[in-house]
């Protein structure tokens, strides 16, 4: 018995140090995949941070011949003028007025068909609506641009005669149907996400789907339905094409709608088709203007973290 217990021990291979140093077969290919993606990630932050340093470094050489105090207190805009004026808040006016209407359209519009399309739709009646309407977010700016401007505002010149040609109101109500999508299918997906037990606990109390839609559901889903909000807000605020179509080119410190008005994406717009020198304070005032539509993007994304972080994750199936 001893024998035979020695003789099966010795037979035994028992594993060397090389056999124990093997790596699996799909090693190699996992460590370059990791690589890839890792030099992915860096990249896209080195890409941020060059940007911002040549806003910045543009913007500082900006505010060496003008004072932060002028820059924030003067209520014109003409820095291409003889007699030039740098009042941000003019270019800020109509960007918040142009982004206040799109809301107005979007965010009601936007939380209506995300709610009738997780709670109330059939299956096949949502599979088939939201791909359509997220194709709306696939439309290029510049068709919106001219939809507003050859469309858009011949109507609403029929309701208010002294409406000019190019206006806040119409780049607006057109910006509010671009963005719908955004709210709408971040809003959708956040409220399927709200687990199946709370609406039936909702049920089993005697709620209509309808309350329990609005008095369940959309609470428990409140941090993803913000989250869709400030993605709504930020992609209008950074708007381009249509604001530079349907809006006007003129700077005025104004918040009415009827208004024509330049936003610092059309003011940007304008500057780069225009002939300035690399270097004066005119070319400079492009990176100031982009500064301002960076700081405002970071002031909603932290407001989003922390509203996230407020109201947790929007829900969860378990």
């Amino acid at each position: 018995m001893a024998n035979a217990r020695r003789v099966a021990t010795v037979g035994r291979s028992e594993p060397g140090p090389g056999r124990l140093q093997r790596r699996p077969r799909g090693y190699r290919r996992e460590r370059v995949v990791e690589g890839l993606l890792f030099l992915a990630a860096i990249l896209s932050v080195l890409v941020t941070l060059v940007i911002v340093y040549v806003l910045v470094a543009e913007s500082l050489a900006f505010f060496r011949d003008v004072s932060l105090a002028r820059f924030m207190t003067e209520l014109e805009w003409t820095p291409l003028f003889d007699e030039a004026h740098f009042g941000i808040l003019v270019l800020l006016s109509g960007t918040l007025t142009v982004t206040a209407v799109a809301l107005l359209v979007a965010i009601p519009a936007g939380t209506a068909i995300a709610v009738y399309l997780s709670e109330f739709a059939t299956p096949p009646v949502r599979d088939l609506a939201k791909p359509l309407l997220e194709l709306l977010g696939g439309v290029p700016t510049i068709i919106y641009g001219y939809f507003a401007l050859a469309f858009v505002t011949p109507l609403l010149q029929a309701v208010i005669p002294t409406l000019p040609t190019f206006n806040l109101l119409s780049a607006g109500l057109v910006m509010g149907v671009m963005i719908i999508p955004y709210v709408s299918s971040l809003s959708e997906d956040a409220m399927r996400a709200v687990p199946m037990g709370l609406r039936e606990a909702s049920y089993a109390v005697g709620a209509t789907r309808l309350q329990t839609a609005f008095g369940v559901v959309v609470p428990s889903a409140v941090s993803g339905i913000g989250s869709a909000y400030v993605l709504g807000i930020s992609r209008a605020i950074g708007e381009t094409m249509i604001v530079a179509i349907a809006a006007g080119a003129q700077a005025r410190l104004t918040f009415d709608p009827t208004d024509s008005a330049a936003t610092l994406t059309s003011y940007i717009v304008q500057v780069a088709q225009g002939d300035v020198d690399q270097g004066s304070i005119g070319y400079r005032t492009v990176f100031v203007a982009g500064l301002a539509l960076m700081l405002m993007t970071l002031v909603l994304n932290v407001a989003g973290h922390l509203l996230k972080r407020r109201f947790g994750g929007g829900g969860r199936n378990e």
